[in-house]
């Protein structure tokens, strides 16, 4: 027997009794579990454990970053692993840095399981960018195409909450200021089609699963997010062919 405001009561009745509550959401949908942001710590352990085994494995990074010829050759994975990739402890921190500050209040609006879709699907955009529009010659890694998803997420949802906007607008403008200017008066490289691939579809995805009427919610974040998968596919289908024809002795 288990007490109860009522009394008591046998395990069975309490256990039958909790599967009938209902279970607290967050504004936008999600399953309301903890405050603890449990996705976002997972996240930056793994960017920090790939990065430990990447610096002590030489050939770790050579079959894991995104090089379009060997995508074009079936290595699809690249488009993946490539995120979870990165080019020395400074570009590790900064991401993992943005992740941390602007992770945990995502996290908490949209809930796990959608905070998650949103940040694989702005990783991905990313990387489907880069792999349009980069140079064959470039191998690309890093998390800050899903880094950029998440700050044009945090804008489309402090806009729809009515909050400060002005300095998630700062962020995102200083970043792609350092983005484009930094290359052109340095030998340094940074993939500018993986920022803005993971940008428009942080911000895009966002307005999907958070603008929906609540009746129709759970099953339009989960048609935006099928299709968004789709057109990837379809896009990667596309440029597949284009360099295999490039490509073909």
């Amino acid at each position: 027997m288990r007490a109860a405001a009522v009394g008591h009561q046998c395990v069975e009745c309490v256990q039958a009794g909790a599967r009938t509550v209902r279970q607290p959401r967050t504004r936008f949908g999600g399953r309301q579990r903890s405050a603890t942001p449990v996705v976002t710590y997972a996240l930056i352990a793994i960017n920090v454990a790939v990065f430990v085994v990447q610096m002590a494995s030489g050939s770790f990074e050579k079959h894991l970053t995104l090089w379009p010829p060997a995508v074009a050759d079936g290595q699809l994975y690249r488009l993946v692993t490539a995120a979870f990739l990165h080019y020395g402890a400074t570009h590790l921190l900064l991401n993992m840095w943005a992740l941390y500050v602007v992770g945990p209040p995502l996290e908490i609006w949209l809930g796990r399981l959608r905070f998650g879709a949103l940040y694989a699907l702005s990783g991905l955009g990313g990387s489907v960018l880069v792999y349009l529009l980069s140079p064959l010659n470039t191998a690309t890694a890093g998390a800050s195409g899903a880094i950029f998803g998440l700050f044009g997420a945090t804008f489309v949802v402090a806009k729809r909450l009515t909050l400060d906007v002005r300095w998630v607008v700062a962020v995102i403008a200083i970043n792609l200021v350092f983005t484009f200017v930094v290359p052109a008066v340095s030998s340094q490289l940074i993939s500018w089609q993986a920022h803005v691939g993971g940008l428009v579809t942080g911000g895009l995805v966002t307005g999907a699963y958070i603008y929906p009427p609540r009746e129709r919610r759970n099953l339009i974040q989960a048609a935006v997010t099928i299709m968004v998968l789709v057109v990837f596919a379809a896009l990667i289908w596309w440029r597949t062919g284009v360099l295999v024809a490039e490509l073909s002795p």
